[in-house]
């Protein structure tokens, strides 16, 4: 059991606990609002402290003498960083994370975090977070979700199985036979949102999410199996010139066709001096006239990324139905991610949901690489790193259909050496392989960790 600090009770901060709270963590919760306090008490077992996170009374009240991880989220860059010089100078806290947003200070991080000034272990900006996750959307039109292993080297995507599809209608198994030349596994189906683990015999059907993973350079040939081929984006609108639109566009604009509508005028002149070739227009994206004006219907694909969650989700629905190819919007509030995604909105993306894998990358057992949230928290995809051998070890020396998996976890990929190899029955797991699974079922994370964990006798 890890006792872990959660500074912020904020969207980030109340989702870090929910999850880290059924993981039996020791998990303490701090934040000026007692309100938003006693409503997170209510739901979870947790402790929680009312206070300013930096001060040092207010973290021993909450137990920083012997803490093992501080998680510093709350909406101060300031507070954060200062929380972190107090854990670390008085309480000698081993672990501390803190969220960061300004680029001011990003851009400086090498020689500003670090234990010889402001004593940051690992840094989360969640705008660069977000950005990096709608950047891989774009690349793989068609895509509800890509996420990256091993450095980029595999790729776990969802992807909506349509009517016509070229297996839709057909068994799993007969994948292989398309592609005799692509290796690839099919790591769950989620079917009126209930999770399959499949078989070769399992058949597709229309409006199956379905997870694959495949070496990066595979994707684009198994995607085309799934469903019809999306054509490549080339104009691109999006809405709401903040960090994160600013940041999608910048990393864009040599590829592809951009215009940015931001409301602030001042902004405007900024987002211009920044970027290069990106048109930068001054209004709202809810303004019909506006829309129809920057020929909304020749638009591949529509980003709407304000702060606002209802501008989001009204510009959307109205650029759509004015002939917008695809839309992607940014959605806070959790609870109506669910309630618009697959209609007038293709994708909605939660930036908790997003960001939320970075912190636990740093946060759970074991020799844990990456952490990736599915379906709005609902399952897992997780990178680990065996280790031991077949005296210390319940996975190394061992064929994957001999490793006792817990119930809904399956393995989709291997990576060992920079090469990557697909999961088959027959492959046996080495020290050092990078083991890509996934989860279906989160509460079995604990059975997981426990699994990969190398015994005592692994020095």
């Amino acid at each position: 059991m890890k006792k872990i600090i959660i500074l912020g009770a904020g969207q980030v901060g109340g989702t870090l606990a929910e999850h880290l709270a059924k993981e039996d963590n020791d998990i303490t919760i701090v934040d000026t609002s007692g309100e938003r306090l006693r409503e997170l008490q209510n739901r979870l077992d947790i402790r929680t402290v009312q206070g300013r996170a930096s001060f040092p009374a207010v973290l021993r009240q909450a137990g920083i003498e012997d803490a093992d991880i501080l998680v510093a989220v709350t909406n101060s860059d300031e507070v954060n960083m200062v929380a972190c010089q107090v854990a670390h100078s008085l309480f000698n806290t081993p672990t501390k994370i803190a969220r960061v947003r300004a680029t001011a200070y990003l851009t400086r991080s090498k020689g500003l975090f670090s234990d010889a000034a402001i004593p940051i272990d690992v840094t989360i900006s969640p705008e660069q977070v977000v950005t990096n996750y709608i950047r891989r959307l774009v690349e793989y039109p068609g895509a509800l979700q890509v996420l990256d292993f091993a450095d980029g080297r595999v790729q776990l995507v969802a992807v909506r199985a349509y009517y016509g599809g070229p297996l839709v209608g057909q068994e799993l198994g007969t994948l292989r036979q398309h592609m005799p030349n692509v290796d690839t596994r099919v790591a769950a189906v989620y079917r009126r949102d209930r999770a399959m683990i499949p078989h070769g015999d399992t058949v597709i059907e229309a409006d199956d999410e379905v997870f694959f993973i495949a070496a990066r350079h595979n994707i684009r040939a198994v995607m085309s199996e799934l469903r019809k081929v999306d054509h490549d984006y080339r104009y691109i609108m999006i809405a709401g010139g903040g960090n994160i639109g600013e940041r999608l566009a910048e990393s864009l604009e040599h590829q592809y066709q951009i215009k940015i509508i931001e409301y602030d005028f001042k902004r405007c002149k900024d987002l211009s001096d920044k970027l290069n070739r990106t048109v930068v227009l001054h209004g709202s994206a809810t303004n019909k006239a506006l829309l129809q004006e920057e020929n909304i219907e020749d638009v591949d694909l529509f980003c709407a990324l304000t702060n606002d969650d209802e501008v989001n989700i009204m510009s959307s629905m109205l650029a759509k139905r004015m002939g917008a190819s695809k839309v992607i919007t940014l959605i806070n509030n959790a609870a109506y991610v669910d309630l618009v995604q697959g209609h007038d909105i293709d994708i909605a993306v939660s930036p908790q949901q997003a960001t939320i894998g970075s912190l636990l990358t740093h946060v759970r057992h074991g020799e844990i690489k990456s952490v990736h949230s599915l379906r709005r928290g609902a399952a897992e995809a997780i990178e680990v790193v065996a280790l031991g051998d077949e005296r210390t070890s319940k996975i190394v020396g061992r064929a994957i259909e001999d490793i006792p998996l817990p119930k809904g976890t399956t393995i989709g990929a291997i990576v060992r050496n920079n090469e990557v190899h697909i999961a088959h029955g027959d492959l046996v797991i080495q020290e050092k392989d990078h083991i890509i699974l996934f989860l279906v079922d989160k509460s079995r994370i604990r059975d997981v960790e426990r699994l990969i964990e190398a015994g005592f006798g692994y020095l």
